[in-house]
């Protein structure tokens, strides 16, 4: 009898063990099924959020491209309006219905004043012309280009400003090349414009497929955190044009200060051979 119930009691301990485990396991795996919900809806909401960040960068971005093209159309129409209408209302003056009823040393008089007039408009209309195309550009690549504009900076004498081009054996497509130049152009002025430089210095190389721009110099600058939020404020639009032109050939730019903390470093990087959108 005394065997019986120690037998039954022995039992009943290894079925309570047996349903306080399973209930253990069961909370356990109830635990980790939530933590796992919980962590996945936190993910979700950190992705969601991240794309709303990310498409409020491209509205940014769109909205700064499009302030550039109106801002260029606006300049193009006021060098027009302003400058080469005036010249040639002029130029009607010189030659109105009238000249033919003056004597010849009038006449000719008033079309050698309209020729003159009529050429100073060409040479404008060929200004406004080579800003939104520089011919150097066109004709010769972006390495004749960017040479071109660093001689003159240099020439001017306030800065001693070069360039030298490592790996430029094939030129990039017309509208790259034009987007890039634009990008220097760009950061150039800001460091002419912001830093003080005493020098500035640009390279160009290739490395995996990847195309390089770096230009150097020795004034005041900004670093890729600077540069970042500069980009997601209201002001900075020229920092905005930089990123809308370099989204539309994929490439990217960086801010950095050099390790010896004695110049700034800014590169340009894209790949060569993405398709252009």
């Amino acid at each position: 009898m005394f065997l019986l119930q120690a037998t039954t009691s022995s039992g009943d301990n290894v079925s309570l063990v047996l349903f306080l485990g399973t209930l253990g396991m069961m909370i356990l795996t109830i635990g980790l099924i939530l933590f796992i919900i919980f962590h996945q809806r936190k993910v979700i909401r950190y992705q969601t959020r991240l794309q709303q960040m990310e498409q409020e960068q491209q509205k940014i971005l769109l909205k700064a491209s499009i302030r550039l093209q109106e801002e260029e159309r606006q300049r193009l129409a006021a060098d027009l309006h302003d400058d080469a209408g005036p010249l040639l209302a002029t130029a009607r003056l010189y030659l109105n219905e009238n000249l033919v009823n003056q004597d010849k040393a009038t006449q000719l008089q008033s079309i050698f004043q309209a020729r003159q007039i009529i050429d100073d408009t060409i040479q404008l209309i060929r200004n406004i012309s080579h800003s939104l195309l520089p011919p150097t550009l066109k004709n010769f690549g972006l390495e004749s280009a960017i040479n071109d504009l660093f001689q003159k900076l240099s020439g001017s004498g306030s800065i001693n400003a070069s360039s030298r081009f490592h790996e430029y054996k094939e030129r990039l497509k017309s509208d790259k090349e034009l987007i890039v130049f634009r990008v220097v152009q760009e950061l150039v002025n800001n460091i002419l414009k912001h830093s003080s430089a005493s020098f500035i210095h640009l390279t160009q190389n290739v490395h995996d497929d990847k195309f390089y721009l770096r230009i150097h110099h020795d004034g005041k600058g900004l670093v890729q955190a600077d540069f970042d939020k500069l980009n997601k404020s209201n002001t900075g639009l020229g920092l905005k044009n930089i990123s809308s032109r370099l989204k539309v050939v994929h490439g990217n730019i960086n801010f950095e200060k050099d390790i010896s903390q004695t110049y700034y470093k800014v590169t340009i990087e894209m790949p060569i051979d993405e398709p252009y959108q």
